[in-house]
């Protein structure tokens, strides 16, 4: 992932703050990799595989959809 500045950044994934948790876990990358955790840090490099992994079919993709707790 990378920041407004176009550089790389860690992706701290907290699955708990996931909108649709328990209606896409199922087909998640993260509970695929490891389970249902509490939440999950994935740094750039990580994230980069995943994605990766993701687009050729190989696991789901990523499917984080952040809570916006400003509302």
């Amino acid at each position: 992932m990378r920041n407004h500045t176009g550089s790389e950044r860690e992706m701290i994934i907290d699955c708990d703050s996931c909108v649709v948790r328990g209606l896409a876990c199922g087909d998640c990358v993260v509970s695929v990799l490891l389970g249902v955790p509490p939440n999950v840090e994935i740094d750039a490099l990580e994230q980069r595989a995943i994605d990766t992994l993701g687009r050729a079919g190989i696991v789901p993709r990523l499917r984080l959809e952040p809570v916006d707790r400003s509302a």
